[in-house]
């Protein structure tokens, strides 16, 4: 079971849980209700009013696969945020890869996974997530921000949700020695995944070319493959390609 410990306020809390990672249990959750310059994918802030909303690291050591399959771990965190989510607001949320969660073309939810290797294997990961749940305003030039209480016109119980996900990604990162868990994993991660519908999409790479595609597939590495418009296909690592929504590359 996750054991948590909270700050009264950090920079990040990745960065507060790494610095003592050596000296903690797996399972270790920091939370804060003041996280003052959260880090995101891409080196990304994370905007968050004090007290209305979720911003937590969880560590977990030795977990149960190998470096070159790291991103099973995204998609466990991915997934169980998405379920902790739709059991508060409904099943309007989706995966936008590799680790952002959406509620229709709105994010709710962002992540920043660290991990650290031994060889092969993952001696530690450090999963930061910030969800947005009780803040009504968002006062950044972040282009699409939502939370709970934008959807639900209710408050939610912070601690309540922090133990939901926590306690579902510890399970679902369990499963992960069993190379069926994996991937059912994947299945469902691939059905959760946000446009993953057989349509073209606008796409931006990273020398600002935009061009129309379509998913076809994401390896155990992270790795994104698209199909064009003419038919051709081609793979993608996180910084090497983004989503366009209604004329913004997020």
């Amino acid at each position: 079971m996750p054991h948590y410990i909270k700050v009264s306020q950090t920079a990040s809390t990745n960065t507060y849980l790494s610095r003592l990672a050596a000296t903690l249990p797996g399972g270790t959750v920091i939370y804060t209700p003041s996280q003052t310059a959260g880090r995101g994918q891409k080196g990304n802030s994370w905007e968050s009013e004090d007290g209305k909303n979720l911003t937590f690291s969880l560590l977990l050591k030795r977990p149960p696969v190998k470096a070159r399959d790291q991103f099973y771990l995204s998609e466990a965190a991915a997934l169980a945020v998405v379920e902790a989510l739709s059991t508060e607001a409904g099943d309007s949320f989706t995966v936008k890869w590799p680790n952002d969660v959406y509620w229709q073309d709105k994010k709710a939810c962002g992540m920043l996974i660290e991990n650290s290797l031994d060889g092969s294997d993952i001696a530690t990961s450090i999963v930061g997530i910030g969800i947005n749940v009780n803040q009504e305003h968002f006062l950044s030039d972040a282009p699409n921000p939502v939370s709970l209480i934008n959807i639900t016109g209710c408050e939610h119980d912070l601690m309540a949700l922090l133990k939901r996900v926590c306690s579902r990604i510890e399970q679902l990162v369990e499963s992960l020695g069993d190379a069926d868990a994996r991937t059912g994993l994947h299945q469902r991660y691939m059905a959760a995944l946000y446009r993953n519908d057989g349509q073209l999409h606008p796409y931006e790479d990273a020398a600002g070319n935009r061009f129309m595609a379509m998913v076809t597939g994401i390896a155990p590495d992270g790795t994104l493959t698209l199909r064009h418009e003419d038919g051709t296909t081609h793979d993608y690592l996180f910084k090497e390609v983004r989503h366009i929504i209604n004329d913004t590359v997020l």
